[in-house]
C-alpha cells in the first residue's frame, strides 16, 4: 500500500510540475497552431514498442534519463518480435506509438502491405546501417576490389561483387541476400548499391499480387529479422545482408563475415528511422504527442552532445537484455564512432550512428519523398505518380509542425538552444539538392520523377511491369 500511495504522489507532483512547466512556455511562445497550446495530458500511461537495434537508442534514453517522467509521461518499452508485429501493435493499439523504419507510415498509408493512416512528427537518427557479406563471398569479391597500404579501398562499389553474381548466376544458382521489411531503409539501400554496380535487385508488381520483390532479378532480396541475419548468414541461407547494429559487427566478431560499406557510403547522412503513431491516436492525444516528441528531441540531444561523450553510457544501458541485448564490445564498435570492416581492419567512423546533429530529429518532407521514389523505383508503387502526388503524401505522413511545437516548447523552456533547430519562421521542410550518393545522383526532394529519370536501372516515367 505504501509504495502505491508513494508512486500516486511521485505521479502527482511530476504531473504537476509538467503542466505548469507547459503553461508557462505557452505564455512564453505564443504559437498560431491549435497545437499551439499544450494542455492538459490525454494519457499518461504509455507503450512503445522497439526492434532490439541500436538506433532504438532515443527512446531507451527518454526512458532512463527520466526526460519521459519530465513531462509527466509514464512509458513502458517493449521489444517487439519483428517490423509487422511492430506495425500491428500501433494499428491496433496495443502500442501508443514505436521505432519504426522511416518506410513504414508511408508504406502503410499508400496501402503497401497492410493499410493504415500512420504519420511521424521525429526523425529517430541518421545512418546507422551496414552491408555485410559471408567471409567466401568476400573472398570471391577481394580480386576486384582495389588495395591501399594493405587494405580495401572505400567505399566498395557493388561492381566488385558483380562477377561474383554472374558465376552464381552462370551455375543456375540464385544469389541470396537479406533485408529486415519491403519498406525497411535496409531495402533500399541494399538495392540502390546493387544497382549502382550494375546488379539488377528485382522489381515488385502489387497490382498483379507478386510482392516478392524479385521480378527480374540478379540478386535475390528477402526478409530476415535483423538479430538472425548473422545466424541465417552462417547457416549459408543468405550469402549477405543489410541491417542497421549491431548485426553487423556481430558478423565481424563471430568471424562469420565482412561489412563491406555502410550506409553512410551509399548516401552520406541519410535519414533511417522515425518514431511513428496512428493518426487517430494522434488526434485523439495532441497533448500527449507534443509531450512526446519533446523526450525524444532530449535524449537525441544527450546521445550527441560534447562530441559523442555520452556514448559509453548509452553503450552501458542498450547492452541489457531488456534492449539490444548485444555484448557491450559489439555495440561500441559502432555507437562510439569506429567501425571495423574485415577483421582488424577498424576505422574512424564518427557519424556512423547521428541521433541530434545535422538536424537529425526534424522530419523532413524531402526524406519521405527520397522513399517513395525508391518505391516507385522498384514498383512497390506500380502506377506512375505526379509530382504533386509525392508531396501531398509526404506532408500527409511527415508532421514536421508537430515536431516544431515541441522544440519551441524546449527552446522556450531553456532545455535546448534554437540554433540546433532549423529556422521554423523559413523552414521549408526541404533540404537542399543533396549530392553525396555512391553513384553521384543528385536528389532533389521538389523534383521526383525528374529523379528518378536518372537512374539506368529501376521504373519511371509511364512504365509499369506487365
Amino acid at each position: 500500500m505504501t509504495s502505491m500511495n508513494t508512486l500516486f504522489s511521485r505521479r502527482k507532483i511530476v504531473k504537476t510540475l509538467a503542466a505548469v512547466t507547459m503553461a508557462v512556455s505557452a505564455i512564453a511562445v505564443p504559437f498560431n497552431s491549435a497545437l499551439s497550446a499544450p494542455g492538459e495530458l490525454e494519457k499518461e500511461d504509455l507503450k512503445f514498442g522497439f526492434i532490439k537495434l541500436t538506433d532504438m537508442a532515443p527512446l531507451a534514453i527518454a526512458y532512463e534519463k527520466g526526460f519521459f517522467e519530465d513531462e509527466g509521461l509514464y512509458v513502458t518499452l517493449e521489444a517487439q518480435a519483428n517490423w509487422k508485429v511492430l506495425l500491428d501493435g500501433v494499428i491496433d493499439g496495443k502500442l501508443d506509438g514505436a521505432h519504426m523504419l522511416a518506410g513504414q507510415p508511408l508504406g502503410a498509408t499508400i496501402g503497401f502491405g497492410t493499410k493504415a493512416d500512420i504519420i511521424t512528427a521525429f526523425s529517430m537518427d541518421l545512418n546507422g546501417n551496414a552491408i555485410t557479406v559471408s567471409n567466401d563471398i568476400w573472398q570471391q569479391m577481394k580480386p576486384n576490389v582495389p588495395v591501399e597500404d594493405g587494405k580495401a579501398v572505400h567505399p566498395i562499389s557493388a561492381s566488385a561483387l558483380k562477377p561474383v553474381v554472374d558465376k552464381y548466376i552462370d551455375e543456375g544458382k540464385p544469389f541470396n541476400m537479406g533485408m529486415v521489411f519491403p519498406v525497411s531503409t535496409h531495402n533500399y539501400e541494399l538495392r540502390y548499391w546493387l544497382a549502382a554496380g550494375g546488379i539488377h535487385p528485382g522489381y515488385y508488381a502489387p497490382h498483379k499480387g507478386d510482392v516478392s520483390g524479385q521480378i527480374d532479378a540478379e540478386a535475390m532480396l528477402s526478409v530476415t529479422p535483423p538479430p538472425q541475419m548473422p545466424s541465417t548468414m552462417e547457416a549459408g541461407t543468405i550469402y549477405g545482408y543489410c541491417v542497421g547494429e549491431p548485426w553487423n559487427q556481430q558478423a565481424v566478431f563471430k568471424g562469420i563475415g565482412v561489412p563491406v560499406i555502410t550506409d553512410y557510403e551509399i548516401w552520406k547522412n541519410n535519414p533511417e528511422k522515425v518514431f511513428g503513431v496512428s493518426q487517430t491516436w494522434a488526434d485523439t492525444n495532441p497533448n500527449t504527442h507534443i509531450a512526446v516528441v519533446k523526450s525524444l528531441i532530449r535524449a537525441a540531444a544527450w546521445l550527441d552532445e560534447n562530441n559523442n561523450a555520452n556514448r559509453p553510457e548509452a553503450v552501458k544501458i542498450l547492452s541489457q537484455s531488456n534492449y539490444v541485448g548485444a555484448d557491450y564490445d559489439v555495440i561500441a564498435n559502432s555507437m562510439t564512432g569506429t567501425f571495423e570492416y574485415e577483421k582488424g581492419d577498424k576505422r574512424d567512423v564518427p557519424d556512423f550512428n547521428v541521433f541530434y546533429r545535422y538536424n537529425a530529429t526534424y522530419p523532413y518532407y524531402s526524406d519521405a519523398i527520397w522513399y517513395l521514389t525508391q518505391m516507385r523505383r522498384w514498383g512497390q508503387i506500380a502506377e506512375p505518380k505526379t509530382d504533386q502526388w509525392f508531396m501531398d503524401m509526404a506532408k500527409q505522413v511527415y508532421r514536421p509542425d508537430i515536431y516544431a511545437v515541441a522544440a519551441k516548447e524546449l527552446i522556450a523552456e531553456g532545455k535546448l538552444d534554437a540554433k540546433d533547430f532549423p529556422d521554423f519562421a523559413t523552414e521549408t521542410g526541404f533540404k537542399p539538392a543533396q549530392t553525396e550518393f555512391i553513384d553521384d545522383i543528385t536528389f532533389d526532394g521538389t523534383q521526383p520523377n525528374a529523379y528518378l529519370e536518372q537512374f539506368p536501372i529501376g521504373l519511371k516515367g509511364d512504365t509499369v511491369i506487365k
